[in-house]
């Protein structure tokens, strides 16, 4: 038990340094990541317009280089202090003012009610125990009409499952992390759980999937979902 504690908190420790080697130092790693990241703003160019936007455990800051569309103040948000310094150093020259960085919670939010037109969250949901008491907080800081965008992978699906055994797990193993252990802690959501909760809770949302345009879970690595949030239709 002493050793299997030790793993996770010097991984945590030293998650800032790790995220981005693990997730894009490989080329192929690093285009699948990056996909994912596309996949989840595919639905949104520049023609379209986000006043507030609201990015949930906004990690390294990788998500934010991908956003298309137009906004006058974008929050990156995460729980890990150390990876929004990584994310304040790497974004330093990247939209300037209008980019803000808090320590927060992703399932407790200290914003007001209706503050923001948009809240993104990449590869955060499974994370998150409790997850549809997250999605209600989250909602509750959406303004009526505004968007919900979630991107999660397909974990436990049969392609996730082959692409972590031959990609990260191979990197992350070389590294001294014990991989299993760590994504145990983890994913403690499944893929299949979190569809069911979020189609539940958003019957009329907009899905995509990747790489194949098929709804399947052990086809595709990534699953995308926006929500255009209808207040008068509350999340229990």
């Amino acid at each position: 038990m002493q050793n299997e504690d030790k793993a996770w908190i010097e991984y945590r420790e030293k998650f800032s340094e790790l995220y981005d080697d693990s997730n894009y130092s490989s080329p192929l790693q690093s285009l699948v990541m990056r996909a994912s990241h596309k996949l989840v703003e595919k639905a949104y160019g520049d023609e379209s317009h986000f006043k507030r936007v609201l990015e949930i455990g906004a990690g390294t800051g990788e998500h934010v280089n991908f956003v298309r569309h137009k906004f006058e103040e974008y929050t990156l948000s995460d729980l890990d202090q150390k990876t929004l310094e990584v994310a304040k150093n790497k974004l330093l020259n990247t939209h300037n003012s209008k980019l803000k960085f808090e320590y927060q919670e992703g399932s407790v939010l200290i914003y007001d009610d209706n503050s923001f037109d948009r809240l993104i969250a990449t590869h955060v949901l499974e994370h998150i125990y409790q997850p549809h008491l997250a999605l209600k907080e989250w909602v509750r800081v959406v303004k009526d009409g505004g968007v919900l965008s979630i991107l999660i992978p397909t974990d436990p699906g049969l392609a996730w499952r082959l692409g972590r055994h031959f990609g990260p797990r191979r990197n992350a193993i070389s590294q001294g992390i014990a991989y299993d252990y760590i994504m145990a802690r983890e994913h403690v959501n499944s893929c299949n759980n979190l569809i069911a909760i979020l189609r539940h809770y958003f019957p009329d949302a907009k899905e995509s999937w990747w790489p194949f345009p098929v709804p399947s879970i052990d086809l595709n690595l990534f699953f995308s979902f926006h929500a255009i949030i209808h207040k008068q239709e509350t999340v229990e």
